[in-house]
């Protein structure tokens, strides 16, 4: 995570370079900064420079033994078959992209030549390109003439049938599983772990006279039903957590929880009422109870002020602060200050007032120009003026309602820190609810299983896993 100053614990500097005492909470709110450049990545897209295979490489490859066509979708072998070393390899012009749950490639045998020793796979870009993929370390291939995998040996195992003139077969990679699949007319005909580690390049071969391939990289539709199958490993997955049991009681704290600590009070009525109409009713044990007494802290305050944040009521929610708790807004330089005042900004953007927006800016938004964790912000926030509209530029995630929520978030978690009885509690248990504390949890476990497969396969974003699955519902 981006630091949004040198040391939360050191105090915040002001623009002499001296330490400020933050007080009432004000250091744990600059997680609220970080939260603000982290939407500034969540609007770039993820699966940027994971670019896929487009065609064969015909610079890489065995090109003594073998013609590709101008398409460079096309490979012949043309020399006459004498020993294992002049195989016609030909890899793909880009490796395997791997921020995905799986890749996938095809290829059609035109012909099946005088022997049919045709060969689909994944090799390493170092790999000797005179041999069939999976005779040698760090490749994989699936063998035609005899249906054998060979996966780094000269010596192939029983895999699946053999494949001939007028066949489709395919190879790909599910990172998920860590496995290799291979296919044939559209049929799956195995997997196999995936034991090589890297990038991995798409990789076809022919080894005797007029053996000749097409390649489809996926710019026509595959034989093999890709999305049917990544849909299937996603059904196995689901079906191996829906088998996890989780007492109704439990469930129900985390969201009770969730619902105080953010100030939900009409929800959380809503939901008392229905878990106490439920047959039979939900009941918490005393020993699996959560303490709620921080999270109900001032409840109907918190709520008040985020339904005024969340209309962009900036002025009142202000007002209110001010009358309630003037010890959040007295340092006119504190992190929640500045939220609240940028959020102020982006409303007049929002509405067209640029005028006025300009002259709000010079009077609040100029305090903190030249503040450690606060210049990139505010240049981001001016920069909205030179959009006609702003809502579709790069920074187009201040006028979305996350924004809204993002700041409303930030003077809940400074009104918690004001709780008289709860000095010294952990600043974090401001922050996070313990719902998210535990899908916080889940997060870093899931960026852990990924980086123990070479940071392979779909990278975990919760707000996407949440997203869907209430779009399914």
């Amino acid at each position: 995570m981006i630091s949004a100053a040198n040391s939360s614990e050191n105090g915040r500097r002001n623009e002499n370079g001296e330490t400020s005492d933050a007080g009432n909470g004000q250091d744990l709110i600059l997680h609220f900064l970080d939260k603000v450049r982290l939407s500034r990545g969540d609007a770039m897209d993820e699966s940027e420079g994971d670019e896929s295979p487009t065609e064969l490489n015909t610079i890489n490859s065995a090109g003594g033994f073998l013609i590709v066509s101008p398409d460079k979708l096309s490979v012949k072998y043309t020399n006459t078959n004498l020993h294992g070393h002049d195989v016609g390899v030909v890899q793909a012009n880009k490796p395997a992209p791997f921020k995905c749950l799986t890749y996938y490639f095809e290829i059609f045998v035109k012909d099946a030549g005088v022997k049919g020793q045709i060969a689909i796979g994944f090799t390493k870009e170092s790999f000797k390109m005179r041999r069939q993929p999976g005779w040698e370390v760090n490749s994989c291939g699936y063998h035609g003439d005899d249906g054998y995998l060979y996966r780094g040996k000269g010596i192939g195992e029983a895999f699946g049938p053999t494949y001939t003139k007028g066949d489709t077969v395919g190879g790909g990679i599910n990172y998920g599983s860590q496995e290799f699949f291979f296919t044939k007319n559209g049929a799956l005909v195995g997997k196999i772990p995936k034991d090589i580690k890297g990038h991995l390049f798409p990789t076809v071969a022919v080894h005797s006279q007029n053996e000749e391939v097409s390649v489809n990289f996926g710019k026509t539709k595959f034989a093999f039903d890709v999305k049917g199958y990544e849909a299937s490993e996603r059904n196995k997955q689901q079906m191996a957590i829906d088998k996890i049991s989780i007492p109704p009681n439990i469930g129900y704290a985390l969201v009770k929880t969730y619902l105080l600590h953010y100030g939900y009070e009409e929800t959380l009525n809503a939901f008392n009422v229905a878990t106490e109409t439920t047959v039979p009713p939900i009941h918490i044990a005393q020993e699996n109870a959560i303490d709620e007494d921080d999270s109900s802290y001032a409840l109907h305050q918190r709520k008040t002020i985020r339904q005024l944040v969340r209309d962009g009521e900036i002025n009142a929610a202000l007002a209110r602060l001010r009358d309630w708790y003037p010890q959040i807004v007295q340092d006119e330089k504190s992190v929640v200050c500045f939220l609240l005042h940028c959020q102020k900004f982006i409303e007049l953007v929002r509405v067209g007032k640029l005028e006025e927006g300009v002259k709000y800016g010079r009077l609040e938004l100029a305090k903190f120009v030249g503040l450690t964790g606060f210049q990139d912000i505010v240049e981001d926030c001016f920069a909205l003026l030179v959009y006609r509209k702003p809502e579709e530029s790069s920074l187009g995630y201040f006028l979305k309602d996350s924004q809204r929520e993002l700041v409303a978030d930030a003077v809940n978690a400074a009104i918690l820190s004001t709780n008289p009885n709860k000095k010294d509690m952990q600043r974090s248990r401001h922050l996070h609810s313990h719902l998210e504390i535990l899908l916080r949890q889940l997060t870093v476990c899931c960026l852990e299983r990924r980086s123990l497969n070479g940071n392979q396969g779909e990278t975990f974003r919760l707000h996407h896993v949440l997203n869907n699955n209430s779009t399914r519902r």
